[in-house]
């Protein structure tokens, strides 16, 4: 396609980055099923791996059909260019990854994904690096957590498990003050209801198991770039601005510029990481994506739907949706996700923690996974699953209480789902 950004997110989100097959003229972007591939000539060879050509060379590294992926993510989250890789996790460690050191720290929303916070709580600290929990609510306390050592702020747009949404003008103010990238977790709005990067993000992070792909079949995780941030303008991002020794010197911000993040996470993450994205699953999520737009429409009306009857049951303690004008987080929705709030949400059941679990065994088309973004309605009691290895409370903090179920609302028929809800929690409550 040739003037991407003059076409609408319908057509973007079918076309941007895929090419009829040259060698056959196939439509669909084909599985390129392969490990490596042959070099024109030495000089060819030697000049790829100088990173001065872009190529293939070596399915750990880059793919065809996963760099039509990452074309695709990119420009519908208005980046200069993605990495994709093998989960969402994957992608948070790649995202930090050339912005850390031991003894560096980045300073974190305490409403995040219960994996999340394990991720940055305890596993980050086998690299010397180490995460400050703030409610991002409080900006003057998020102004505080940062210090000399800080490298990165991250938050998620809308938060999993509870729905609440990020003010993302406010927190990217607080980083570009402070000379630092936002790190902006987009999976539960997807690009259709939020984009980050106009909001501030310089990096935009993905599940692209969740609403991307949105059947359920492939995990996988994806870096946006937004291009924007000057990575050469203090001494704390040595990996982008000094030279590289493994590149004879090289350094990428000035040799790349805006895409110098991109390079650095194929060329150095996906290279000695090994955080692979597969063909398949790329293909996968690619086609998710084609209707992506069309499913977050159905996912937010049935949400809401389901909400505002949830809202008004007696059986329910509180709903937190985003899209109830009850909701504190309300008036954000028209500014961070103009198209709605998205399916994610929790609410408590009263009768507690007993009364949650036999709520989720009593329900027949709800199913009960650990995931979220599904054509599928799920639910999961995320104290006792997701959350289960957080304190009491991290749990409260994260919005996963005891008392609380999350769902993640699918694009089934509505009043299906709220029948369904209904005669669980007949049994759930007697």
């Amino acid at each position: 396609m040739t003037d991407a950004p003059s076409y609408g997110f319908d057509t973007l989100q079918i076309h941007a980055g895929a090419r009829p097959d040259p060698a056959t003229g196939a439509r669909q972007t084909p599985i390129y099923q392969t490990t490596a591939y042959v070099f024109r000539d030495a000089d060819h060879a030697a000049a790829l791996f100088n990173l001065q050509e872009v190529g293939f060379i070596y399915s750990r590294l880059t793919n065809p059909t996963v760099a039509v992926l990452q074309e695709r993510i990119a420009t519908l989250e208005g980046g200069v260019g993605a990495v994709c890789c093998s989960s969402g996790h994957a992608a948070q460690i790649m995202a930090l990854f050339p912005l850390m050191a031991p003894g560096r720290n980045v300073v974190v929303s305490t409403r995040l994904y219960g994996g999340t916070v394990t991720q940055f709580s305890q596993t980050i600290k086998r690299f010397g690096w180490s995460a400050k929990f703030v409610d991002f609510d409080d900006t003057e306390a998020v102004k505080a957590a940062i210090d000399d050592d800080t490298r990165a702020v991250f938050c998620e747009s809308i938060a999993n498990p509870g729905g609440y949404i990020t003010d993302l003008d406010a927190i990217s103010a607080i980083a570009d003050a402070a000379g630092l990238p936002l790190i902006v977790d987009n999976t539960s709005a997807t690009p259709y209801l939020c984009r980050p990067i106009e909001h501030g993000a310089t990096l935009v992070v993905h599940s692209t198991t969740k609403y991307l792909t949105g059947n359920g079949t492939v995990t996988g995780g994806a870096i946006v770039d937004s291009g924007r941030f000057d990575w050469s303008a203090s001494d704390k991002f040595p990996s982008l601005s000094a030279p590289e020794p493994a590149y004879h010197g090289l350094k990428f911000h000035e040799t790349f510029g805006p895409l110098a993040f991109t390079f650095h996470g194929i060329a150095i993450g996906l290279r000695d990481l090994g955080m692979t994205m597969n063909p398949q699953a790329a293909h996968y999520t690619l086609m998710g994506i084609e209707t992506l737009s069309l499913r977050m429409d159905r996912h937010v009306a049935n949400a809401i739907k389901l909400a505002k009857w949830l809202e008004a049951d007696d059986r329910i303690g509180k709903v937190t949706y985003a899209g109830l004008p009850s909701s504190p987080y309300y008036d954000r929705v028209a500014r961070i996700c103009p198209k709605g709030a998205g399916g994610l949400f929790t609410f408590s059941v009263k009768g507690g923690y007993e009364a949650c679990v036999a709520l989720v065994n009593a329900l027949e088309i709800f199913s009960h996974v650990a995931n979220l973004g599904d054509t599928r309605s799920l639910i999961i009691h995320s104290a006792s699953t997701t959350h289960r290895q957080l304190t009491p409370d991290q749990q409260e903090a994260a919005g996963a209480g005891p008392d609380m179920v999350r769902v993640s609302i699918g694009i089934e028929d509505a009043d299906d789902l709220i029948a369904d809800l209904d005669q669980a929690l007949t049994k759930a409550t007697a």
